[in-house]
């Protein structure tokens, strides 16, 4: 699907936009917050990628599927919004410094895919996810929350399918090993 707006006259790119923005909000909140885990700041990601999208879309030549390309935007914003907010977290030094760090700082958020009775699995699950590696973090949440074959995280993430398979391998273990701890100081 290519979208060459050079040739659309401005009402009908709004209206495409506009289509655009109804159709996909959802999935690029989802993803946003699934890697950032917390609903305003997923709410705040989604409207800068779609801002992003409205400045770039001109600029869509179709090389990839419309999805793909907003889940490249989408996974982007989020990451270079938490590395934004790493870099303004002074107080969290101090906080893990003196031991002040819980695990009560799990993240507390609903998100739409999570049934009810599953609330607090999906609580330590996320705050599992949320010590991966940020490459490890994408490629699951995009896999196994989002559902996307490696074939399109791979081209999403900008790498090899074999890079995208190893990501959630490592991921998997990771997120065994965490688990396996937190289950065991919490559970003996």
């Amino acid at each position: 699907m290519s979208l060459q707006t050079d040739t659309i006259p401005a009402s009908a790119q709004q209206n495409n936009f506009a289509n655009i923005v109804n159709s996909r909000q959802q999935m690029v909140y989802n993803t946003a917050l699934s890697i950032v885990q917390n609903e305003a700041d997923a709410e705040d990601i989604t409207q800068e990628v779609f801002i992003k999208v409205y400045e770039k879309l001109a600029e869509f030549r179709g090389d990839a599927a419309l999805d793909t390309w907003l889940y490249r935007i989408a996974v982007t914003t989020a990451f270079d919004f938490l590395k934004q907010q790493k870099a303004q977290k002074r107080g969290g030094f101090l906080k893990r410094v003196f031991g002040m760090a819980t695990e009560n700082d799990v993240p507390h958020f609903d998100h739409p895919g999570v049934a009810l009775d599953k609330k607090e699995d999906a609580r330590v699950l996320f705050m599992a996810i949320s010590k991966l590696p940020d490459n490890q973090r994408a490629a699951f949440v995009l896999n196994r929350i989002e559902g996307l074959p490696n074939k399109e995280i791979a081209t999403i993430l900008d790498i090899t399918l074999a890079a995208a398979e190893s990501l959630q391998i490592r991921a998997k273990n990771n997120l065994r090993t965490v688990l396996k701890t937190y289950y065991e100081k919490h559970f003996k």
